[in-house]
């Protein structure tokens, strides 16, 4: 196993569609209609949306690759790029997204420890995260590694309403 990042620019837009869907689609198809799954997905990765996040100084992508096959990314909000106004002193993590053949691999880990970097490097005293109430595996991940639960908010699949878990972990 050979894992490297990069850092996402517009150039990697098409990718970047396309592993969105992709594994947003594997991960959640299960447990949503398909209505609801074609109505997120047709707004929360066009290219223009996508375009307007990568142009976005306040957040960041990175691919990860292992042997030289994009595996899956990250992206990390600071500032007002984060969505939920938790303040300067925060990086959110938004998407770990990990293909679903390459999942089991710690991959996941790595791009934590990815996010975890950058906050440290920025003098971020918190990382947070939103992660669906009903996502028992990340949930206990992000436990097992010192998030605690500091809150809820809405996330919309097409029309259903449903409930991200807030997650934090404080840095210093």
């Amino acid at each position: 196993m050979s894992i490297k990042l990069a850092k996402c620019s517009l150039g990697d837009l098409k990718k970047l569609q396309e592993v969105s869907i992709e594994t947003f689609n594997d991960t959640f198809k299960d447990q949503n209609s398909p209505e609801n799954m074609t109505a997120y997905l047709e707004k929360a990765f066009t290219e223009y949306r996508l375009e307007k996040e990568l142009c976005n100084e306040a957040s960041e992508f990175y691919f990860i690759y292992d042997n030289d096959v994009i595996a899956g990314y990250l992206k990390v909000n600071v500032n007002d790029a984060q969505s939920e106004q938790m303040g300067n002193e925060s990086l959110e993590i938004e998407r770990i997204y990990i293909r679903q053949s390459f999942q089991g691999r710690g991959l996941g880990k790595y791009l934590m420890n990815k996010a975890i970097e950058l906050a440290e490097a920025q003098n971020k005293s918190s990382i947070w995260l939103g992660v669906w109430d009903k996502n028992d595996n990340a949930i206990a991940f992000y436990k097992k590694i010192g998030f605690v639960q500091t809150g809820a908010h809405s996330f919309y699949m097409g029309e259903e309403e449903q409930v991200d878990l807030i997650m934090t972990k404080t840095l210093i």
